[in-house]
């Protein structure tokens, strides 16, 4: 299965209750064994770069799917899309984390 993170894009005016936690929490259990990591929330953001003014950072989450159109599918049921914000679905590749310009080759 392939890693895909999904992030969320949040109207500048949302603001979170136990209400909409409670709705999180079920659509997370929800994704069962898709599931690696449900994220965080982002309260304090910066953007930089050309980032839509009309959404702002929400948070993130990592899932895993067979393909893309997978991963889309279970991102669908995302609350953050019943309060007209939206979500990015993408693909992660994995590198060598070890291999850097300053690192020597490894021997043996």
């Amino acid at each position: 299965m392939t890693e895909f993170v999904l992030r969320y894009r949040i109207l500048p005016d949302y603001v979170g209750s136990p209400d909409a936690l409670a709705v999180w929490d079920e659509w997370f259990d929800s994704l069962g064994g898709n599931l690696i990591d449900r994220g965080n929330p982002v309260f304090v953001r910066k953007p930089l770069g050309n980032c839509d003014a009309e959404t702002a950072l929400g948070g993130y989450s990592l899932i895993k799917a067979d393909d893309l159109q997978a991963a889309v599918a279970l991102a669908t049921g995302c609350p953050v899309l019943r309060e007209g914000g939206g979500v990015e679905v993408g693909e992660l590749t994995i590198l060598n984390r070890g291999a850097t310009r300053a690192s020597k080759p490894r021997e043996g």
